[in-house]
Formats: structure tokens, C-alpha cells, sequence
């Protein structure tokens, strides 16, 4: 069933994550990392691999979140690269063939040399999430997860892989975030609503909310709302449907709507009729305009238009989709070695 709760196995690379913390400026606290999965699901499986008498200020707090410590100590004279990632593997892919019933394994690792186990895993139709030290992980693993938790973020400390800083976002009475700057509003919409455009012309039905979010997670496993300044994605979707970005309506669950574009105008359509606006103006003043250069026409009009906040991938794309839908003509004319435009 699809709102079955997942069930975890997490496998803890120990000295990576202790020691990027401590490169932070801080002892690694377990227990926000389990609290974070606690709430994506049921953990059935704790395991954290290290030599253990190399942390054993760690022991007792790693105990105490229920985890089983696997000792693997370092025999003098070996490569450092490391018996304990070895085994770490070997029994994550052991347990996925043994254990069905476990759909999600969390990687508690930042070390490239995981992603072949994630891939593995996702491979055998897992969920993967990694988790890891922002300034020691490496950029190969996060984007071969399904989704990637960096330590900061769970602290409430961290700025994200990438992440411009947004926090200190004023909020009104309502607690709905409509105090958003306008940078923040416009790049939370463009994503919001490329995704939704894309996953309307892919599938038939309803766009559900959570679908949006699985997507927005595909396409960049660090994503997080809170970077946004949103504590839940709902607030955030409620905070675009109260800018008429998006509109929200009753779902198949509860607690998870529909997502639409606006009835009352905007989305795509009012993208098409824009298009079209501009080339009657041109028809009535020059004659039918080329394709080249009528992007910028439009800008002028709706300055930081983009064809991409719609899920089309270029304005020749935009240009063949309005047509399709009626708005414009598009012809292509080989002495101008351009297409041209005009209103039906």
C-alpha cells in the first residue's frame, strides 16, 4: 500500500561521520540522525561500524539510540582503507537479499566509495538515503541517492551543498510564510511549478503534492524545504497557493492534495496568451515576427519570463506546445531560415 510505512536499515560508516563532525567543531550526536529517519519511517536495523577503541567516548550515547556496535579493529600495518567499509557493504547487500520486508537502507557515510553500493541497492529496488558531514562528503554520493541528509541541516545549523543562505524568513500571524522575500518566492515557484508541468504532461489523473516532492527530490537529492525557511513541504505548498503560484485542492488522501494551476488564470495558459498578445502586436505593426529574438518581446512585457518555469526545456518547445494548443501558427520559412508566427 502506498501510506505502508517504511522500514530501515541503517548501516553507519562510524569514523567518517565522528570525524567530520569533530572537523566541524562538534561531537556527533546520534541522536538527531535517528530522530530525522525516526520520522520517514520504522528502523529495524542500527548498525555503525568502527574500532571502537578509537571512539569510545561514543559508545555509551551510540548504545543508548538502540544501535549495535560492530567492532572492527585496525590490525597494525594495514591499509586504513578499510576493513569496516568492507563489511559494511557486504552486509548491506546481504541483508537486502535476505530481508524483503526492509525498503529504505540509509548510508551513514559522506566516502564516494559507497556509491556503487548505493547504486547496487537502488539496483535491487531500494530506497537509499545517505547522510552525511557536509565538509567531508563527497560530491559523487548525494546524487546517487534517492535522497541525502547533511548532519548541519538536522542540527539547524547547516547552510546545504549549494544552498544560498535563506533563514531569518519573517513570518506573519498565520505562520504561513507569506512574508517571503521575492527572490525566495520566485525561484521556490519556478521549481514548484517546472515539476508540476512536467509531471501533468507524463502521467494522466491528479498531480498529488507529495508527488511534486518525490520528483524535486529525484533531481536533486539535497533538496530540503527548510533551506526555504519552511518547517513542513505543506507550508510551503500553502505558502505558494496564497501567492496564486499553485492551487490546492481536496486529494485522495488526507493531508495530501491535488496541485493545480490557478482556475482564476496563470500557469501555462496565460504563458500561451501572452506568446500569442505579442505576435498580434507584431502582426498588426511589421507582419508575422521570427522565432528569434520574441523571447525577449516577451520579457518585456513579463519581466524573468522563462519557458523552463512551465517544464519546457526550450522556447522553440514553448512556441511548437502553444501552437499545438491553438494559441499561435508556427511555420517554418526557408528564405528567412527562421520560423515565423501569427495568430489564427
Amino acid at each position: 500500500m502506498a501510506n505502508e510505512e517504511e522500514r530501515i536499515a541503517l548501516f553507519l560508516d562510524f569514523e567518517n561521520l565522528a570525524i567530520g563532525a569533530r572537523e566541524r567543531g562538534g561531537k556527533l550526536d546520534m541522536s538527531v540522525i535517528v530522530d530525522a529517519l525516526s520520522e520517514r519511517g520504522r528502523l529495524v536495523v542500527r548498525r555503525a561500524y568502527a574500532d571502537w577503541t578509537l571512539f569510545a567516548d561514543h559508545r555509551a550515547d551510540t548504545v543508548a539510540q538502540r544501535i549495535e556496535l560492530i567492532e572492527m579493529p585496525q590490525r597494525a600495518g594495514m591499509i586504513k582503507k578499510n576493513t569496516a567499509d568492507i563489511k559494511l557493504a557486504v552486509d548491506a547487500v546481504e541483508l537486502a537479499f535476505q530481508r524483503e520486508f526492509i525498503t529504505t537502507f540509509v548510508i551513514g557515510s559522506g566516502d564516494s566509495d559507497f556509491t556503487p553500493l548505493v547504486l547496487k541497492l537502488r539496483e535491487l529496488n531500494r530506497r537509499v538515503i545517505g547522510v552525511g558531514v557536509e565538509g567531508s562528503t563527497s560530491e559523487l554520493l548525494p546524487g546517487a541517492c534517492d535522497e541525502f541528509l547533511f548532519y548541519e541541516r538536522l542540527l539547524g545549523t547547516g547552510e546545504g551543498r549549494n544552498t544560498p543562505r535563506r533563514r531569518g524568513r519573517k513570518k506573519d500571524a498565520s505562520g504561513d510564510g507569506s512574508g517571503s522575500s521575492s527572490s525566495e518566492l520566485s525561484e521556490m515557484s519556478r521549481l514548484v511549478t517546472t515539476t508540476l508541468s512536467g509531471l501533468q504532461r507524463s502521467m494522466d489523473g491528479p498531480v498529488i503534492s507529495s508527488m511534486i516532492k518525490r520528483a524535486i527530490l529525484r533531481k536533486d537529492p539535497t533538496f530540503s524545504e527548510g533551506d526555504y525557511g519552511f518547517r513542513t513541504w505543506g507550508e510551503l505548498m500553502r505558502n505558494l497557493e496564497s501567492n496564486d503560484v499553485i492551487e490546492l485542492r481536496a486529494g485522495s488522501a488526507e493531508g495530501d492534495p491535488a496541485v493545480d494551476y490557478p482556475r482564476k488564470g496563470g500557469g501555462e495558459q496565460q504563458a500561451f496568451e501572452l506568446l500569442r498578445d505579442v505576435v498580434k502586436d507584431f502582426e498588426e505593426r511589421t507582419g508575422a515576427p521570427p522565432l528569434s529574438g520574441l523571447k525577449n518581446e516577451l520579457r518585456k512585457r513579463r519581466p524573468g519570463f522563462s519557458e523552463k518555469e512551465y517544464g519546457y526545456g526550450g522556447f522553440l518547445q514553448f512556441a511548437k506546445a502553444a501552437s499545438a494548443k491553438g494559441a499561435i501558427d508556427l511555420e517554418w520559412n526557408d528564405e528567412g531560415e527562421d520560423y515565423y508566427l501569427s495568430t489564427r
